[in-house]
């Protein structure tokens, strides 16, 4: 079976490469600073959107530099441990080629890691995969290739890779680059196409190098000549766009049409948007007038954002996106522009590393509501601090949270301030479990037999009860009738509701 035209003419060196030559050039540079020893940028991070040639030209830097490749895609494990195996050990000073040859790096042997979509990383599926690709980008000594199409996504959950790697953006080509491929492709097939046909399916590709060609592989299946008529048959694509195209179309070009667009064909919230535009805009405004007027028009989009969140009215979004992108392009009145990096927000940087902080923090107060019958929220609010000053100060308290409330380790040493392998978490946990089995060790105490109250005795039957040996004590003489006081008539007393 012969390959799909997409890997047929698949572009075998960087010369290749259409539509971004300055990427390639960088790609090129960067590849031939190793011949110098390990630089200071060990790894690259391609950026762009999918289709545009970021894997192909990794693949061909590998075979111009004469480099052996191995390849981590979305369809491969990627936990930390996979990543330690096949990366880890690719990442070593000296490897073997692709024919098992032993290459030596002081001898120019080299062997590309590429990490492809690097960006899609899932949960438990992809356990411990960022902490391993951290310490690849520091400690690797081959050179290592990171492919991502939406870089927030990625940069987000990890510093190092904002810090540690030399950044290429590919952007998409112009549809008569795209088009100008799929002529020399057509005829290298032996096919006719006309120029209006090359032109819609490059158009409608929308900068997808690869679903350009093959919906010309598609449309040329079995025919010799494609028409006009025919492409117009393709359906169109849905664009997705990122917040790195969002900000280039509101804060550098003055089409809010075409911002507005964007920001309806990402997958982000206009919340998450809202969050950029903040971070960014007082950057890219440098005019004193520019930047009041954005900062009204940020102000009122997000009074509507927070309509919709109180009254649950999606229907506010649409005034909050033609705020941040008709009002923010209207906003600028000066022609200074910027052409710095847009900036990542740096409130969902902190959320980010603070997401296991706020996750222990719920669990401990969790426990302590359940202990102390309450709820999360006045524990948090009212009591966590009093009990984290009682904790510190006394060791009994820690003992008894860990015994009633049942602490574990990390938790106790969230609440004291201390880590959960510290000197005093262990002695604590040590003295608890110590007491524990102190007392399931100690027997329970009996319990006392009660003995029920019986009336006197009379003197037959404390006869017939005691032994025959002692003797019966004999009842006492009457009095003489001299003797006898006259008793006190009894008093009369008056009865009342309860008695009947």
């Amino acid at each position: 079976m012969t390959d799909d035209w997409t890997e047929k003419y698949r572009p075998r060196s960087l010369n290749g490469i259409v539509g971004n030559p300055g990427a390639a050039a960088t790609m090129k540079a960067w590849a031939e600073s190793w011949n110098s020893g390990t630089p200071d940028k060990r790894a690259l991070l391609l950026v762009g959107s999918p289709g545009i040639g970021k894997t192909t030209s990794a693949e061909a830097l590998a075979r111009d530099m004469g480099w052996g490749i191995v390849e981590m895609n979305a369809s491969d494990q990627r936990t930390g441990n996979a990543i330690h195996a096949v990366a880890g050990r690719a990442s070593l000073a000296n490897t073997f080629g692709d024919d098992g040859q032993y290459l030596q790096a002081s001898a120019g042997g080299r062997k590309l890691i590429v990490l492809d979509e690097a960006d899609n990383l899932f949960g438990n599926a992809d356990r411990g995969a960022m902490p391993a690709i951290n310490e690849l980008i520091r400690t690797t000594k081959q050179p290592l290739v990171l492919i991502v199409n939406d870089e927030y996504a990625l940069t987000r959950k990890s510093a190092a890779v904002k810090g540690g790697t030399l950044r290429i953006a590919f952007r998409r080509p112009t549809s008569a680059t795209v088009a100008g491929v799929l002529k020399k492709i057509a005829a290298a097939e032996h096919v006719t196409v006309s120029p209006e046909a090359l032109i819609k399916i490059a158009a409608n590709a929308g900068g997808d190098l690869r679903a350009a060609v093959h919906d010309l592989e598609s449309l040329a299946l079995g025919k010799t000549d494609v028409t006009v008529n025919a492409a117009d048959q393709l359906s169109a694509r849905v664009e997705r766009n990122d917040m790195y195209d969002l900000m280039g179309a509101v804060f550098r070009h003055s089409d809010p049409a075409a911002a507005r667009r964007i920001l309806q064909n990402s997958d982000t919230d206009p919340g998450t948007a809202e969050l950029w535009l903040d971070e960014n805009f007082p950057y890219e405004l440098r005019n004193t007038g520019d930047l009041v007027r954005g900062a009204e028009r940020l102000s009122r989009a997000d009074i509507y954002l927070g309509r919709v969140s109180r009254r649950q009215y999606f229907g506010f979004w649409g005034y909050a996106n033609d705020l941040m992108t008709y009002g923010m392009i209207d906003a600028r009145h000066s022609d200074s522009k910027s052409f710095e990096r847009f900036r990542f927000p740096m409130y969902m940087s902190k959320m980010a590393r603070s997401r296991a902080v706020r996750g222990l923090r719920g669990a401990l107060c969790l426990k302590l509501a359940v202990w102390m019958h309450t709820s999360t929220k006045r524990v948090q609010n009212d009591v966590l601090p009093y009990l984290r000053l009682l904790a510190v100060r006394d060791p009994e308290i820690q003992i008894t949270l860990i015994r009633e409330a049942r602490l574990e380790p990390e938790e106790l040493g969230f609440l004291i301030d201390q880590k959960m392998d510290s000197r005093t978490v262990k002695n604590a946990y040590k003295t608890a479990e110590a007491e524990t089995e102190a007392a399931v060790r100690q027997p329970a105490p009996k319990k006392k037999r009660r003995i029920a109250k019986t009336a006197p005795l009379e003197s037959d039957t404390v006869a017939a009860v005691m032994p025959a040996a002692l003797p019966v004590p004999s009842a006492p003489e009457p009095l003489q009738a001299a003797e006898k006081k006259p008793s006190a008539p009894a008093k009369k007393v008056q009865k009342n509701l309860f008695d009947y």
